[in-house]
């Protein structure tokens, strides 16, 4: 298990804007929303090339994606949660963004045993977890993140760009923070944080 972090920082003490997003399932970016989930889980997409996926980012828009999502792909909890995601997705088309992640370290997760030691820390079947770790070659990224709200969600008409299974995505222009609020208090998130790296093991916080 590879781990690094990043300098103690919040990009939110000031007004930040950006046009990078990162492709998730919905019903996952519902999760983060409600802080039912603080991490993401990526092998990459088939786009990505032969070096799969990479951490090219420390804060990005989170980008709401319906393909690939189904029941089966998710905890039998994260029902409730499909059911947001359709009720949140714009009804003429397009992306609704509104989440801002800020991550807080990257773990490169390489033990397979360890999968079973983070139920609770997400909203994907076990299964999915499993068939991400085997994809390709065996291993798993794991991204600490502290998410951010905006007060009304911006809606982007839907493009041809923004199709394929690819992780990040380049918006049509950079979206403002103003307003962003965090979906959990310091002492929320810290308290799952420190649940995530004692799940993931010590070795994780090095």
């Amino acid at each position: 298990m590879e781990s690094r972090r990043f300098k103690e920082k919040s990009l939110m003490s000031t007004t930040t804007t950006g046009r990078i997003a990162f492709k998730e399932w919905a019903a996952v970016c519902q999760a983060l929303q409600a802080g039912r989930q603080i991490a993401i889980f990526r092998k990459g997409g088939i786009h990505e090339g032969r070096e799969g996926f990479r951490v090219e980012h420390d804060a990005f828009w989170m980008f709401p994606t319906y393909e690939h999502q189904s029941p089966e792909g998710l905890s039998d909890e994260a029902a409730d949660l499909l059911e947001m995601s359709q009720a949140a997705k714009p009804a003429a088309g397009g992306w609704a963004i509104s989440l801002w992640a800020e991550v807080q370290s990257v773990v490169e997760l390489r033990d397979e045993s360890v999968l079973p030691r983070l139920s609770g820390q997400h909203m994907y079947a076990s299964r999915t977890l499993d068939e991400r770790f085997h994809y390709r070659t065996p291993g798993l990224f794991v991204l600490p993140v502290r998410v951010y709200q905006l007060p009304e969600p911006i809606v982007i008409p839907d493009s041809p760009h923004f199709a394929g299974c690819r992780s990040w995505v380049d918006l049509p222009d950079s979206i403002a923070t103003d307003g962003a609020e965090p979906v959990l208090s310091d002492d929320e998130f810290a308290e799952q944080l420190h649940a995530l790296y004692a799940a993931l093991a010590p070795s994780a916080t090095a």
